[in-house]
């Protein structure tokens, strides 16, 4: 395993920074950020390290010698939006994008895109589902013939009001994901896998490990982040309420690192750990989230080594 850091955190910095950063920090990948340039909707969405728009051999080029400098490999593209949003020009604009990114990576040696499914949250899980295939076969067979694996995230996106009551993403427990995997699985065998985050189940109380154990030949990418849960505020409003678990960096928070990475080296798994840092606590400057990142490859070293 590898381990690397999301660059979304270093917003800031430019491309050759991230990099940089990364290597002076021991971190051998980074997950680059791909949104299109712009205002971001929402927090830690809009960051742009590598833009796509339109993306030439010579950008190219110039990325691939940023890599080969600084010894430190991309892990994947990432970029974060809502396919199925409700309306149809957006979902239209998102998928236009996301090919665009996945179109990039191979051009840049990298085989994986991460994203997330997206969801309507206005309409049942099963309506959701019914849309995916007309909004996401044709972004699959990019993939496919790109040599790309899409690697979806399980956040279920539901933080705030204007995220209820279903949240933005439809792709968030093992139900929907055997459902998703055996459609996609049928047009484009591989493509389609997980980008893993063991946060994103602690406060849904999902079993990370058993979760890790029946899908370990879907997982494409590896996201670290914690999760702590306010056990008093979970008292006050409920798991229907909000505000009662945030985000964390690796150790602070209430995921069973140790269970968790018996259960991905059980599943064979070998590729790159990349810490997601969303912790509030260590926003407030560059050296801050600087630090956030130090401090979470040395929690995590006693796992990957």
């Amino acid at each position: 395993m590898q381990l690397g850091f999301v660059s979304a955190i270093l917003a800031d910095l430019k491309l050759e920074e991230v990099l940089a950063l990364a290597a002076d920090e021991g971190f051998g990948c980074v997950e680059l950020m791909c949104w299109p340039p712009g205002r971001a909707d929402r927090r830690y969405a809009g960051v742009t390290h590598l833009d796509v728009t339109d993306f030439t051999e010579e950008q190219a080029e110039h990325v691939r010698g940023l890599v080969e400098l600084h010894g430190v490999t991309i892990s994947g593209l990432g970029y974060y939006p809502n396919p199925l949003d409700a309306d149809p020009a957006h979902r239209a604009a998102v998928a236009e994008h996301l090919v665009k990114v996945i179109r990039a990576a191979p051009r840049v040696g990298v085989s994986v895109v991460n994203t997330f499914i997206g969801r309507d949250q206005t309409r049942c899980v099963a309506d959701n589902l019914a849309q995916v295939p007309e909004v996401w076969m044709p972004i699959v067979k990019e993939a496919r013939a790109a040599g790309v694996r899409i690697g979806i995230e399980h956040c279920p996106m539901l933080f705030s009001d204007d995220e209820w009551p279903g949240g933005k993403n439809v792709a968030c427990t093992p139900q929907t994901w055997r459902h998703l995997f055996a459609a996609f699985d049928a047009v484009a065998p591989g493509t389609v896998g997980l980008n893993f985050d063991p946060s994103h189940l602690v406060w849904q109380f999902i079993d990370c490990g058993r979760a890790l154990r029946e899908f370990g030949s879907h997982l494409v990418h590896v996201h670290a982040k914690d999760e702590r849960i306010d056990r008093d505020r979970l008292y006050q409003v409920g798991v229907m309420g909000q505000g009662w678990h945030v985000p964390k960096l690796p150790g602070l928070g209430d995921v069973n690192w140790g269970e968790f990475f018996a259960a991905l080296t059980d599943t064979g798994y070998k590729g790159p750990v990349c810490v997601e840092v969303e912790d509030r606590a260590y926003e407030g400057s560059l050296a801050e989230r600087t630090r956030a990142l130090r401090q979470s490859r040395k929690f995590l070293e006693q796992f990957i080594g």
